[in-house]
């Protein structure tokens, strides 16, 4: 092995930051901490979050220089220049300083751990003017770690300071984050990287294209680390040649994007052979297939945003690029097509890395997407099914001029009848729909006396709902489950209890309507085997049932099953419901027989 192999330092760790000025993508942060140490305000305890390769720990390293540097001359302060040639400067930046400690919670966890450390607290810095412990992926440490460090984090040492970092947050005690000054790194722009990543080529002597800087950037999504690795492994791969787009987009697995935007208008255009066809293609070119149906979804997410703001992708040099291609398909595109496309897309990702073999998986996918290109959005179904207009596939790649329906339904015209209507085309859906019913009045003798109790029930639903009323749930729940009504009349109930009804039911009934209601009430139990009508619940379930078959013999309802091969009736939701209907049907059914004056049995002595 070669002395150059054995000395090579990766690009991550040879150009890592070593002052705050180098830090890119992190103005903020550099701005409040340059401040806080030029005014000598500065912090006890500081916690650093951010997703993986912004710079966290480099950061952290940096306050430590910043806080002990004493200049080339041995006498300077904190400065938020370190002038990396001081004793101290040079040996935290080669991980060497005996008063700055750093640790990985990852692998020591423990209370145990914590407890080493704080008892090194007792003792000054050796050389140093501040201790400093940088504690990485401080999220790892054990519940009674974070207790044990929580007193000395409070009131530590006026000569020690702590740096955390974190990629996450959400898992570290508020009792933590209460005590530490927080700063969090966001991922850095596409293009600030692609900046960032010319310069050190320039300065390896590497000839990078610019389209492949641009694919290690946005394959880094936001970590400098990352995309420095992926630099290196381009270097390695390129050799002594320039590093040119197709070997990057080869390393990464990803297709070229005008294929994918090929791919993406074959397959709303219903071509279901030519998108396997091209997508054949893109996977002998050793394109993975997880990451062609990334990119069309990202291709998809990308249009949908042109179609709302036109101005979408300014500024990014990998969509500005795009934008002039993307822009037809945005006009043409419908919200609802893009938006079903989203949906298939980012449910065949899920598939894709589910399955044992990602290419065919990925195929179906694109069958699938291909298929529902050439049905009508359920917008346009509805409308066109409640009108006499032909139904029509959304066609919007075609030359046809595509209608946008990301307005939604539009009304129907006036001489069709809406939906629930009666005509030629089948039964009505409204005719499931309960009749209202008032409950007659009370005669003047039988008003409550106190204006504190309740109306007297005139049926055995308003009993029920008497009882929602006052919370009493358990009761409700046995009226409805267990109790077959025989009879009824305003101060009168007999029911059948049906099996897991309780044996004080007729008796709790009794007091509690006499409580509420301020009428004597007589409750029997029949004993007549079979006698009395369903309960309210089996009711509502016979209702139910007939309102879905009726429902589903609609020839509207047909039509949409017909359209969209494979859907069901999820559910059936009634409109304009202002009562219990199954309640009002159980009524009907055992209530007395109305007398030939239109007064019931229970009026007939008042």
């Amino acid at each position: 092995m070669t002395d150059s192999a054995t000395s090579y330092r990766v690009l991550a760790r040879k150009y890592r930051p070593q002052t705050f000025a180098e830090v890119i993508g992190q103005e903020a942060m550099v701005r409040t901490l340059s401040n806080a140490i030029a005014t000598g305000r500065i912090a006890h305890a500081f916690i650093l979050t951010g997703v993986r390769g912004v710079g966290k720990t480099t950061t952290a390293r940096i306050i430590a220089r910043a806080l002990n540097c004493i200049g080339p001359d041995g006498a300077g302060g904190p400065t938020v220049t370190p002038c990396g040639e001081c004793v101290h400067c040079g040996s935290i930046a080669e991980d060497r300083h005996v008063d700055v400690i750093e640790m990985d919670a990852a692998s020591r966890t423990g209370v145990d751990d914590i407890r080493d450390l704080t008892e090194g607290m007792r003792y000054r810095p050796v050389s140093a003017r501040y201790k400093i412990y940088i504690i990485d992926e401080v999220h790892m440490l054990s519940k009674n770690a974070f207790n044990a460090l929580l007193k000395t984090l409070e009131e530590p040492p006026p000569d020690v300071k702590f740096i955390f970092a974190t990629t996450e947050v959400h898992r570290i005690p508020v009792t933590v984050l209460s005590r530490c000054q927080r700063f969090a790194l966001r991922r850095v722009p596409i293009d600030q990287l692609v900046e960032h990543y010319r310069r050190l080529a320039e300065a390896e002597g590497i000839s990078v294209a610019p389209a492949a800087l641009g694919l290690i950037a946005r394959a880094a999504d936001g970590s400098v680390r990352d995309g420095l690795s992926l630099l290196d492994q381009a270097i390695a791969l390129s050799g002594d040649a320039p590093i040119e787009e197709g070997a990057v987009r080869d390393m990464l697995g990803i297709a070229d994007r005008n294929l994918v935007f090929d791919l993406f208008e074959t397959v709303l255009q219903g071509d279901a052979a030519g998108a396997l066809d091209r997508m054949d293609s893109l996977y002998q070119g050793g394109a993975d297939p997880l990451m062609v149906l990334q990119d069309l979804l990202e291709l998809s997410h990308f249009v949908t945003r042109l179609k709302l703001a036109p101005e979408a992708g300014t500024g990014d040099p990998l969509e500005e690029g795009e934008r002039e291609r993307a822009r037809p398909l945005a006009a043409a595109l419908a919200m609802p097509i893009l938006a079903r496309a989203w949906q298939m897309l980012l449910k065949g990702l899920e598939e894709v890395q589910a399955a044992p073999a990602p290419a065919q998986a990925a195929a179906m996918v694109l069958v699938r997407l291909a298929y529902v290109a050439d049905l009508p959005v359920p917008a346009d179904l509805v409308r066109t099914l409640t009108s006499s207009e032909p139904v029509r596939a959304p066609a919007a790649l075609t030359a046809e001029p595509a209608v946008d329906r990301s307005a939604g339904v539009s009304p129907a015209p006036a001489a069709a009848p809406a939906i629930g209507g009666r005509d030629s085309r089948g039964p009505s859906l409204a005719a499931a729909l309960p009749v209202v019913h008032a409950p007659a009045p009370l005669p003047a003798s039988e008003a409550p006396p106190s204006a504190e109790l309740d109306p007297v029930p005139q049926s055995f639903a308003e009993v029920v709902a008497l009882f929602d009323k006052h919370r009493e749930a358990l009761i409700s729940s046995h009226l409805k489950e267990h109790v077959h009504l025989v009879a009824f009349e305003p101060g009168r109930i007999e029911f059948r209890p049906a099996a897991g009804a309780p044996d004080n039911l007729a008796n709790r009934l009794s007091e509690l309507l006499i409580e509420w209601t301020g009428v004597r009430w007589l409750i029997a139990r029949s004993r007549v085997e079979d006698a009395g009508a369903p309960t309210l619940a089996q009711e509502e379930a016979r209702r139910a049932g007939a309102l879905r078959h009726e429902v589903a013999a609609h020839p509207l309802v047909q039509a949409v099953l017909e359209t969209f091969p494979g859907a069901t009736i999820a559910a059936v939701r009634e409109r304009f419901v202002a009562a219990d209907a199954a309640t009002e049907a159980a009524a009907d059914d055992v209530g007395d027989a109305q007398s030939d004056d239109g007064t019931s049995a229970g009026e007939d002595g008042s």
